[in-house]
């Protein structure tokens, strides 16, 4: 199969089997730049809900950059990695600022672009200006590792060069959307990770993998750090019918997310006797009346969170809260919950117990 043959298979099959997403309605270039930063780390089938329900709120670049971190923040929660919404606000902001709140459509401009890298400043050029800049992610590492054989790690840079450079060269003019949409859909739809179709794929007959019988072993991959499981508790507060909510500090994990108070367990130490340490480490407050709710299990990056949640009530006498962990705190209704962004694991934990938090808050009430 020649390289012209190559390309013509590949934007026949595009042009019969691409999936209909929000962001290949318009090719707008601000909607290929959020669908992009958005299915960084996160499956396209969640990614569609968080889409459409930021545009709602966000529906230009503008929009966007007006708004205040918090409530970017929150629109983000349970996408995770949150450097990415924060960088995009930042992003909004200069593009406000410097190009009148659209974006550039030079390459180099968007490179300076906070959070926007060679593979981003790819996907816009290309798909939203139509430009032939190569793109080259997961999918499209896994299918040319299959299709020229590759037997080194598909990460090493000799490898990585050879790609971006392969991928380039392979561009038709005039094509660089529906070409390099064709090749990622090809990845993600056909030549999956697991029980490829190769039956059905239009390339096939150039697949050199499928040749020599090493599709499954391909790409080859350096090896997984190991996975690091963490126990961890939090308390959920409730004082005279209202919650205690603390802010994260502005840089480290979850940075300016909400949070109840809580921590990791030290060894040999209970979750309900962690969370009294926890307290009073973070708050110099003495909490008592513990009572389970549940366990929430979560995970992100290389780890896997169990997070035992509990109510709580604040000891007698105690007054404000000294902040050792937190840059502000509040005390919140209920049903005020829903308008602070938190990590996953606390939200998970608010969803699935809002109504007995509404019936315990009650009772506390003065």
């Amino acid at each position: 199969m020649t390289d012209a043959e190559l390309q013509d298979a590949l934007l026949a099959w595009f042009a019969a089997h691409s999936r209909e997403l929000p962001w290949r309605r318009s090719y707008l270039p601000y909607h290929v730049w959020l669908s992009e930063i958005m299915l960084q780390q996160t499956q396209m089938d969640r990614v569609i809900d968080y889409f459409t329900r930021w545009l709602e709120r966000f529906p230009d670049i503008a929009a966007l950059a007006a708004a205040n971190e918090e409530e970017v923040l929150r629109y983000w929660e349970g996408l995770g990695y949150y450097t990415r919404a924060r960088n995009l606000h930042r992003a909004a902001q200069h593009v406000v600022a410097a190009y009148h709140g659209t974006l550039p459509t030079d390459h180099a401009a968007l490179l300076q672009l906070p959070g926007i890298g060679r593979y981003t400043a790819g996907a816009i050029m290309s798909l939203a200006f139509n430009e032939p800049y190569p793109v080259v992610d997961a999918n499209v590492e896994r299918l040319f590792a299959r299709l020229d054989d590759i037997d080194s790690p598909i990460k090493e840079a000799a490898n990585q060069r050879f790609l971006w450079q392969r991928v380039r060269e392979l561009i038709p003019v005039g094509q660089a959307r529906s070409f390099n949409q064709a090749l990622m859909e090809l990845g993600a739809l056909v030549c999956t990770p697991r029980n490829p179709d190769c039956p059905t794929c239009p390339l096939r007959m150039r697949c050199r993998a499928l040749r020599s019988r090493s599709v499954e072993r391909r790409p080859v991959t350096r090896d997984k750090r190991p996975v690091v499981r963490i126990e961890m508790v939090t308390g959920i507060l409730i004082h005279q019918g209202k919650i205690f909510i603390q802010k994260r500090p502005p840089t480290g994990v979850w940075a300016n997310l909400w949070e109840f108070p809580g921590g990791q367990l030290e060894p040999d130490e209970s979750p309900a006797e962690a969370l009294i340490r926890e307290y009073r480490e973070e708050t110099e407050w003495e909490i008592e009346g513990l009572e389970k709710l549940r366990v929430v299990r979560h995970s992100y990056t290389r780890y896997r969170v169990t997070l035992h949640g509990y109510c709580c009530r604040l000891a007698p006498g105690s007054g404000p809260p000294v902040l050792h962990a937190a840059q502000e705190y509040r005390w919140v209704e209920p049903t005020a919950l829903d308008r602070f962004a938190f990590p996953t694991g606390h939200r998970q934990l608010i969803e699935t117990e809002k109504e007995r938090l509404r019936h315990r808050t009650a009772a506390h009430r003065p």
